[in-house]
């Protein structure tokens, strides 16, 4: 699931683009740039794909990649980028705010948390540091609700701890 968020520097406008994968609420991927455009999503999805390949992730044809219908989303290179890491694509209705919630929340949290929480980035190198330190607290420190209180990190590593001690059939149900 990816959506950007607007964030306003002393340098003018940065937009930042986030992939959560939506079992844990861990995010994935990222971006922040001066300019929001499909470079900007396709550079946050490709951090998405390196990030879990490696996690030891080698196919990705059973995933849904979900957003807004925004331009950059809707954009031939983004949509080729999807399909050749073999991602399906999925987009929401226009004014439909309910399948949105999550990537909602991140943005909400990622503003409350980092953006407007202090003076003013400097400018887009700035916002990038910042995002990166956030990003690491979000998935290895901040507990969830949604997780039962654990850290996105934590909640997926027991989910894979626990297939691993699965046999081959139980596994594919899970």
């Amino acid at each position: 699931m990816a959506w950007d968020v607007y964030c306003r520097t002393v340098g003018g406008w940065a937009y930042t683009a986030f992939v959560t994968d939506v079992f844990a609420r861990k995010i994935v991927g990222w971006k922040v740039a001066a300019e929001m455009t499909s470079d900007l999503v396709t550079t946050a999805i490709d951090n998405a794909i390196d990030n879990r390949k490696r996690c030891g992730t080698t196919a990705f044809d059973h995933l849904i990649h979900h957003s807004d219908a925004g331009s950059q989303y809707t954009a031939l290179a983004f949509g080729q980028r999807l399909a050749a890491a073999g991602i399906a694509a999925s987009i929401g209705s226009i004014g439909d705010s309910y399948d949105n919630a999550l990537a909602e929340s991140v943005n909400a949290d990622y503003k409350n948390e980092l953006v407007d929480n202090q003076p003013r980035f400097h400018g887009v190198a700035e916002l990038s540091l910042a995002t990166a330190e956030w990003v690491a607290f979000y998935n290895r420190q901040r507990p969830h609700s949604y997780c039962h209180d654990l850290t996105p990190d934590h909640a997926e590593r027991l989910h894979y701890d626990r297939i691993a001690t699965l046999n081959p059939e139980e596994a594919l149900t899970t």
